[in-house]
């Protein structure tokens, strides 16, 4: 019985020492995020007030923020009292290893530096890396965030911005839809590229300068294959592809051009 109550001596002893710290700890990490979410609020409108980018200021305010929830983890260790001496010799080995196996992460990290300086794209703009294509909805630490026309979410990695190819449409305003139609080879194509000019003079959203551009591409088993290459502005690019290709099939089914069908070679007809 004895050690029991020296047992729980020591128990209840542990818990007056340290019950003040926990709380304390505890209310030092609400108070202090809660702190920091409203600095961070600050800190952004005051970049907008300096007419910082939307580019660059996101960027800044998620380091700003990691800074500081950092400094605030330091200061809970010091209440529950670590030895920060120590704690920062083990968080320095412990970077390093996280660093190590984190090698793309930083890659990452110092491609999105990269981009906030060499700007190759911008907020806003319309961009096209490998084969993802949309408008940068933000550029952030470790990825950029891009919308499709379809509206679908594409986080690409920033290494790989650095890495690809990047095509930047809207560094001109325009862009150049990449549209294929058949003709049978017994079609008069002078005839068959006027059809496709005159179909797509009507649609409002293609650019009159440069003007379309129409011209045979390939031939294939059993139709000759047209590029028609028509200049929208980026916002319009899935409006005018769809309207394009509808306008086009009508024009063909009301002047009979025929086409072969990819089951056989036997021409047929096209409805509306």
């Amino acid at each position: 019985m004895e050690k029991l109550y020296d047992y729980l001596e020591i128990a209840i002893d542990t818990v007056v020492f340290f019950a003040p710290r926990i709380i304390g700890a505890v209310l030092v990490l609400w108070i202090g995020f809660k702190i920091i979410n409203k600095i961070v609020k600050l800190v952004d409108a005051a970049l907008k007030r300096m007419h910082i980018s939307d580019t660059m200021r996101p960027f800044l305010i998620s380091i700003l923020s990691v800074i500081l929830k950092i400094a605030v983890l330091f200061i809970i260790v010091s209440i529950l009292g670590a030895d920060l001496s120590g704690l920062v010799a083990i968080l320095a080995a412990i970077s390093f290893a996280i660093g190590m196996s984190l090698q793309g992460s930083l890659g990452n990290f110092a491609s999105g530096i990269l981009i906030m300086f060499l700007k190759p794209y911008q907020v806003g703009d319309w961009i096209q890396v490998a084969e993802s294509f949309g408008k940068v909805k933000e550029i952030g630490i470790f990825n950029t965030l891009v919308v499709t026309p379809g509206s679908k979410s594409l986080i690409i990695p920033n290494s790989k911005v650095t890495d690809d190819v990047v095509a930047n449409y809207s560094k001109k305003g325009l862009i150049r839809l990449e549209i294929n139609v058949s003709m049978p080879y017994n079609e008069d194509f002078p005839k068959v590229r006027k059809i496709i000019e005159e179909t797509l003079a009507p649609i409002e959203k293609i650019l009159d300068t440069p003007k379309p551009e129409i011209g045979i591409e390939n031939f294939d088993s059993h139709n000759v294959l047209i590029a028609v290459r028509p200049y929208v502005k980026p916002d319009d690019f899935w409006y005018v592809t769809f309207m394009a290709h509808q306008e086009i099939k009508r024009a063909f089914s009301e002047n009979n051009i025929k086409v072969a069908y990819s089951e056989g070679v036997e021409l047929g007809s096209i409805g509306i």
